[in-house]
């Protein structure tokens, strides 16, 4: 098979093995990924993960800040002419402009069995929505978001054990190792593309900051869920007298006793190792990792080691 013209677009950690299977395999051409951005609070100037990749392969990189707009980058891909551009985790939609120039077309390596959780937090929103399996979705990529003729697919189990990051490096990996399946049969026309039914079809946002407060009037495992999806950034929090408190870990417990309040987020028993918390439907959540603010993220035993009785204390309370 004659050496083919690859373009790569992607961002960020999830991109990575995709990225330097390509590499390996195939050659890259040409990467673009977003715009260098400040991280930390000392606002550090930090490049995409997908650029370091790219420059340690010393790989020529694109960052506009909008590509449907950015008539230089447009251009550098008419005149490159690619065989077939492969995104992942790139975070801006791609005009139709850039979708008709390759000739195997545009693919994207998706994060969830579509046409379920179509957009920008699949992985999330497969723990969040208490998903027992997710996977990967290659497609070609349209107009409309993650709408695109289904080429190939990969279950992956969600555990109870998940979170996020350990939910998204699996996937990662099941995107890599199903690319490499799935290009040789792009390149020879061994393959049988499926559309999505649009009937079918269910869409994970971006995680706002709303989406992150903890409604206590939710169950034990509808906050167990969402504690993990978005462990370790950006985090689920609640208050503490009326600062934040993020919680790290917990799971959902039994209680043999009676429980002597009634108002959802109250405290209501602590322990050496942890503090339980009441939930919707009477439903009861143990704490057992959470993050103060200003503090680093610590066990519910250091957290307890000031002596003091938490229980009584209604989480979420903001008094003015």
């Amino acid at each position: 098979m004659s050496k083919k013209k690859i373009v790569f677009m992607g961002t960020p950690k999830f991109a990575v093995p995709i990225l330097q299977m390509l590499i390996e395999n195939y050659g890259v051409d040409l990467v673009i990924t977003q715009p260098d951005k400040k991280v930390g609070r000392k606002k550090i100037l930090t490049p995409p993960p997908v650029k370091e990749v790219a420059v340690a392969h010393d790989i020529r990189v694109l960052q506009p800040e909008k590509i449907s707009k950015d008539e230089d980058t447009l251009n550098e891909l008419k005149q490159l002419n690619p065989d077939i551009i492969i995104t992942a985790a790139y975070g801006q939609l791609v005009p139709e402009s850039i979708l008709e120039i390759p000739k195997y077309k545009c693919i994207n390596v998706h994060g969830s069995l579509l046409p379920k959780l179509r957009g920008g937090a699949p992985i999330q929103y497969s723990i969040i929505e208490d998903h027992k399996k997710t996977g990967i979705t290659i497609m070609y990529m349209v107009k409309k978001l993650d709408a695109g003729d289904m080429i190939s697919k990969v279950e992956v189990d969600i555990l109870d054990s998940d979170n996020y990051e350990t939910l998204h490096d699996k996937l990662s990996i099941a995107g890599r190792d199903l690319l490499y399946e799935t290009l040789p049969n792009i390149f020879s026309g061994n393959i049988s593309p499926e559309k999505q039914d649009d009937n079918e079809a269910t869409f994970a946002s971006n995680i706002l900051r709303e989406d992150e407060k903890i409604d206590w009037s939710c169950t034990a495992r509808e906050i167990f869920n969402k504690i993990r999806a978005l462990d370790p950034m950006p985090g689920a929090f609640t208050h503490l007298d009326n600062n934040i408190l993020k919680i790290w870990s917990s799971e959902e417990t039994l209680l043999n006793e009676e429980i002597p309040f009634e108002d959802v987020g109250s405290i209501i028993k602590q322990d050496k190792k942890n503090i339980y918390v009441l939930c919707g439907n009477n439903t009861v959540l143990k704490i057992k990792e959470l993050q103060v603010s200003g503090k680093k993220r610590m066990p519910v035993t250091n957290f307890l080691s000031n002596k003091k009785n938490y229980v009584g204390i209604i989480l979420g309370e903001i008094n003015e």
